[in-house]
């Protein structure tokens, strides 16, 4: 005869708290997947702004989450200042579809894009400015000549 105390089967309630702490183990073992933009310029030192937020100044490394297109701003003082596009594609194994397996991968994935951009230095001559006033009137007269029935 069995003279130790009851233990009932285990229920669904009594299953939660293990089954919680072993979804919880398996989410800290898998990897994740970082996305940066690497910026740089010439000549550094350029304020940039992504999508009309400032990001800070080259060289410089965003997070970012999406893919895309991202407007691009850059001003530095002395050159003229920049306004762009930057794309930012995905790779294979971060479309749509993969990117679920790269995000429960238990390894760590990383996608760097890098742009780079050229600034222009600013033209304060007002001579020089003056002769491409005067190119840009000489061409629009040429254009409405060739225009007039003759």
């Amino acid at each position: 005869m069995y003279a130790g105390r009851y233990n009932p089967p285990m229920t669904f309630p009594r299953l939660l708290p293990a089954a919680a702490l072993a979804i919880v183990g398996v989410a800290a073992l898998t990897g994740c997947v970082q996305r940066t933009i690497n910026i740089t310029s010439e000549p550094p030192g350029a304020l940039v702004w992504l999508n009309d937020r400032e990001v800070g100044r080259t060289p410089l490394d965003v997070e970012f989450l999406y893919y895309g297109t991202y407007d691009v701003r850059l001003v530095k003082e002395g050159y003229e200042p920049l306004l762009t596009k930057g794309e930012a594609n995905a790779p294979l194994w971060d479309l749509p579809g993969l990117d679920l397996a790269a995000e429960v991968a238990p390894v760590r994935l990383h996608s760097n894009i890098e742009w780079h951009y050229e600034l222009l230095p600013v033209e304060n001559d007002p001579d020089a400015l003056i002769e491409r006033a005067q190119q840009m009137r000489a061409r629009s007269a040429e254009a409405e000549t060739a225009d007039e029935p003759g």
